[in-house]
């Protein structure tokens, strides 16, 4: 959210609203306010052709080109998308359904056919958490928009009203929250019941001018399935829960560019203002002919009338669409509005360093790297070119996706949202009901440290769902041994936990170990001379062993040829539940530990979901778990050393119960 005053907008409210369509289906599409008959849509075929011949007749590039395919006009027949199939980048959009992709961008489908689990309603009920945020019912994705306003932080998302499965008819779903915890769900905010937004009214962003108001950009799926950038604002800027929404009677403000594919340009950033021409500028994600993932900057006055700034921000080879692009300033203390960012460097104020970051369509990971952005000549440029934007560092090594961050200007902070979907099958979703949760939310800095990755660290706000906490002082674990906490619940915990490898343990290896991997090299089972060790979590706490329910969150460290340490952090699924029909991984990566630092480690542990952190929010990985056996009281939570060659000591360990955030719906709001 970047809100600044000294920036020209029109003072008067965008005098619009927005028809829904007409209960017939065979009836004329509502667009843009008005019936289009077939006489008058001829004459607007006939005028856009004039206008674009002599447009090429005088070498004038038409700002917001139509697309390749012709003038989309609101009664083009309705091309609905069939969402009986798998449905995909084919229809324009990410693989929205239960499954993780593989490394070739296939999909490991969470699906056993007719040998699947036979999942309890008490199983399934255990599932829903306690203190993430999600729908009380139904499917949800990406979120979007997120905001403050009026003392309120908002968040939209896609959602899909009809049913636990991605759909072709995603709203935009809406809650809001004092704390970033505890939720009031609000009507849904926007349907698509335009001809622009017929197939889906998808992600976008929101900006707050300088007056207070706010205005929302998003991506529409026409009735022709092209993606376009459409406009909506709130009804009533005096509401402070922006319970209605108003779209743009001339909407769309945006179609893809010429060279760009009608299904490759979606999900426009938060604006910012460029006081070097008195203008507004957001970023599209898309990719070209040779599939190279790229970003659009666009520039607006009015966020009616867009012109594209000549060039590429930023091209990366072989990267593929690029969903849900987001690029912000960061500094190492707080965070920093892109406006306030944009304007200390136009006046000499010193560089800071951006996030580009990229949702990649080819393989389901939000990647990120740390770059300069030059407004002058509209470049951002990587720190380390073979550390860029889709193919070096990402958010989170688990299951996180399409991830949004907003300015939080009440505390000065930048905060980061995810959508974590599920990795079970969709017959399990619809069974329960409802499919997919979001991060708990996350702020992000640089780390100053090192000056070439993120921190991520869970918002304040979470410290205060903590309830009975037992501080487990100092436990050693020898080699092959694992030693069981003694809590009352394991559920819902918030865990903090350092770890101390014995340095004679460590003098002593020799030999260089190269080869490990999170993913190939045996998990949390695959034994070295440093490990694996750490937590178990989600574990059976009646009995414990290869064969029983477990999700480990550990370290492995090894020696490189050079004789120096290289530490992995990585969560290991494979063992988390007995069904045979979702997706369990071993995920992770290798994480910078700085000389004198201890390993450190914190884990969110809420029902189906685990979240951790390393070394003070340097790596984050996140998991859905789907136990059979250990829910409930059976659930518990050990200490565990697989090394073969060094003991490893437990040197501050703290577990911290966590309370429920109780959601509220909208009648629940009656009483504040």
């Amino acid at each position: 959210m970047e809100a600044r005053d000294g920036c020209s907008m029109p003072a008067s409210p965008l005098p619009y609203s927005y028809a829904a369509l007409p209960d017939d289906a065979e009836a004329a599409v509502v667009g843009r306010g008005r019936r289009t008959g077939p006489l008058f849509a001829a004459l607007l075929l006939t005028l856009a052709a004039v206008l674009l011949a002599v447009a090429a007749l005088a070498g004038v590039r038409l700002v917001g080109e139509l697309p390749a395919g012709g003038v989309v006009m609101p009664n083009h027949p309705m091309e609905v998308m069939d969402v009986r199939a798998s449905r995909g980048p084919e229809s324009g959009v990410s693989e929205k359904t239960s499954g993780t992709a593989g490394e070739s961008g296939g999909m490991l489908r969470a699906d056993a056919g007719s040998n699947a689990f036979p999942w309890s309603n008490a199983m399934l009920q255990w599932q829903r958490t306690g203190f993430h945020f999600q729908p009380e019912k139904n499917w949800m994705n990406d979120p979007n928009g997120p905001v403050y306003y009026k003392g309120w932080y908002h968040l939209f998302y896609q959602y899909n009203p009809d049913g636990a499965i991605w759909g072709n008819k995603i709203a935009w779903g809406h809650a809001v929250s004092r704390d970033l915890l505890r939720w009031r769900h609000l009507p849904i905010a926007m349907f698509p019941d335009q001809w622009y937004d017929i197939n889906g009214a998808w992600s976008g962003s929101a900006t707050v001018l300088p007056d207070g108001r706010i205005v929302m950009l998003y991506t529409g799926s026409t009735n022709a399935s092209v993606q376009v950038q459409c406009l909506a604002f709130p009804s009533d800027p005096s509401d402070p829960l922006l319970t209605n929404w108003t779209k743009y009677e001339g909407n769309p403000v945006l179609y893809p560019p010429p060279h760009v594919g009608e299904k490759d340009f979606r999900d426009p950033t938060t604006a910012w203002y460029d006081g070097s021409d008195g203008m507004w500028r957001i970023v599209i994600g898309s990719k070209d002919e040779r599939h190279a993932g790229m970003a659009l900057t666009y520039k607006t006055k009015n966020f009616i009338d867009f012109e594209l700034v000549p060039g590429v921000l930023h091209r990366v080879p072989a990267t593929g669409m690029w969903e849900c692009i987001d690029l912000y300033p960061v500094g190492g203390a707080r965070g920093i509005d892109m406006t306030d960012a944009v304007a200390a460097a136009s006046n000499g104020g010193g560089e800071v360093l951006h996030v580009m970051k990229e949702s990649s369509d080819d393989d389901r990971h939000d990647y990120y790297a740390l770059g300069r952005y030059d407004a002058a000549t509209n470049k951002w440029t990587p720190l380390d070119a073979e550390a860029d934007v889709g193919i070096g560092l990402r958010y989170d090594w688990g299951k996180f996706y399409a991830s949004k961050t907003f300015y939080d200007p009440a505390k000065k902070r930048r905060v980061l949202w995810g959508w974590v979907g599920e990795t079970d099958s969709e017959r399990a979703d619809v069974a329960k009901g409802w499919a997919s949760l979001q991060s708990i939310p996350r702020t992000v800095v640089l780390d100053t440290k090192t000056g070439s990755n993120l921190i991520q660290w869970l918002a304040v706000e979470v410290e205060t769902l903590r309830t009975n906490s037992t501080n487990l002082g100092s436990v050693t674990v020898d080699q092959g041994s694992v030693i069981p906490m003694s809590l009352r619940r394991a559920t819902q915990l918030d865990i903090e936990a350092s770890f101390h490898l014995d340095p004679l343990d460590v003098t002593a290896v020799k030999e260089a170990d190269v080869g490990y991997n999170c993913s190939t090299s045996g998990g949390a089972a695959g034994r070295g001379v440093l490990g694996p060790f750490g937590l178990l979590v989600l574990a059976d706490a009646r009995r414990h062993g290869r064969d029983t329910e477990q999700t480990a969150v550990y370290f492995y460290v090894a020696r490189g040829l050079d004789g120096s340490l290289r530490t992995h952090f990585c969560h290991d699924e494979s063992r988390s539940s007995r069904a045979n029909d979702i997706v369990k991984r071993v995920v992770g990566n290798v994480v910078p530990v700085l000389d004198g630092e201890a390993l450190s480690v914190r884990v969110l542990v809420d029902h189906s979901i685990v979240e951790s952190f390393a070394q003070g929010g340097r790596s984050a990985v996140t998991s859905r778990v789907y136990p059979t056996e250990a829910i409930d009281a059976n659930a518990g939570v050990y200490l565990f050393n697989n090394a073969t060659g060094a003991r490893v000591t437990a040197t501050s360990l703290i577990v911290h119960e966590m309370d429920s955030s109780y959601n509220q719906n909208q009648a629940e709001m009656a009483s504040l």
